[in-house]
């Protein structure tokens, strides 16, 4: 739901939509059909504000091929009522496919329904999922995952490779290309291999630059797990190769260790928050992964030539009166923007 814009902020961009009626290209639900559900009779508030009116109340899930729960706000309200989660627990028992949109996986796994299964979410909401449910391990280097009868979405476009994917699957792939072709996207794992890997933010575009794919899936995978670091055994197994494979492939590719080229990454990444200046040096280096300050200081210095105590009184010289009074919006200790 939207309340929205805080009071005393006003809007930097108004945007007015005019819905065209499409008569020339006669563009109709033919092969496909869909509707929005709802248990409450009133309109959905999106969290842009939006309103959207139901189609139907929650009836028969068999109704069905597939049931889409999109996501919502991820704090301070009530996520989803009582009588849709047992709507979809039904649905799921039923064997009925469940998708679930960016956040809507979260519903998924507050109902219980993503147990012992793989969860795709965006690299922006990956630590508020491994905050809101420890045990499970989400991946965030594809647009989605397909699981049989549950499929995961990073969200924003990646709905729509969803929605490709599901038209191949349903009514073929020249449906498929086609829709693709209008939509002006590219496709891939079109072949049952992998989809397309999800754009990520600046801190990980490092991992663009290189050629062999598993180098990037693995780089990425190191910065998306920074405080707790991956052992190298283990982020080999999550690229179906050998420790030994690994690190042949960093030192063709980087002419390093994995392990020391991880390190560097996080390093850097703490050299970023030292820099933005919202955390302590022992915040960042726990934040980091790093077992003790001393162990963070000696590696700090050894790549920047200054200690991490330095780094952070140059730049951010009155440090203490900006933690007394945050003016920034941060997530996951990583300031983003600031309204000054």
């Amino acid at each position: 739901m939207s309340e929205g814009a805080p009071a005393g902020i006003k809007p930097r961009l108004r945007v007015g939509f005019i819905l065209a009626g499409d008569k020339d290209d006669r563009s109709r639900p033919i092969h496909c059909s869909w509707q929005v559900l709802s248990a409450s009779v009133h309109p959905v508030r999106s969290s842009c504000g939006v309103a959207i009116a139901r189609d139907a109340p929650l009836g028969d899930p068999r109704a069905f091929d597939h049931i889409v729960v999109v996501g919502g706000l991820l704090h301070g309200q009530e996520q989803i009522d009582y009588v849709t989660t047992a709507w979809l627990r039904r649905a799921a028992a039923m064997g009925i496919t469940l998708i679930g949109v960016c956040t809507g996986t979260f519903a998924l796994c507050r109902a219980g329904l993503m147990d012992n299964r793989r969860v795709c979410v965006s690299w922006y909401h990956r630590q508020d999922f491994l905050e809101a449910f420890p045990t499970h391990e989400p991946v965030s280097d594809q647009m989605f995952l397909d699981d049989g009868d549950r499929i995961t979405c990073s969200g924003g476009g990646a709905a729509a490779d969803v929605a490709m994917h599901l038209i191949e699957r349903s009514i073929g792939r020249p449906a498929g290309l086609k829709a693709s072709h209008i939509l002006l996207m590219e496709r891939a794992g079109a072949n049952g291999g992998q989809t397309r890997l999800q754009p990520q933010p600046p801190t990980l575009a490092s991992a663009t630059r290189f050629a062999d794919p598993r180098v990037r899936r693995a780089v990425l995978h190191m910065e998306q797990n920074m405080a707790r670091p991956l052992p190298i055994a283990q982020l080999a197994a999550r690229l179906g190769i050998s420790s030994r494979q690994l690190e042949r492939l960093f030192q063709a590719t980087l002419g390093r260790k994995p392990q020391d080229f991880y390190r560097t990454l996080r390093l850097r990444h703490a050299r970023a928050l030292l820099e933005a200046g919202e955390m302590s040096v022992t915040e960042i280096a726990i934040e980091m992964g790093f077992s003790d300050c001393s162990h963070f200081s000696r590696h700090f210095k050894n790549i920047f030539g200054i200690s991490p105590s330095a780094c952070h009184r140059i730049a951010t010289p009155d440090f203490a009166a900006r933690r007394a009074a945050p003016d920034v919006l941060s997530h996951g200790g990583i300031r983003l923007f600031s309204d000054r």
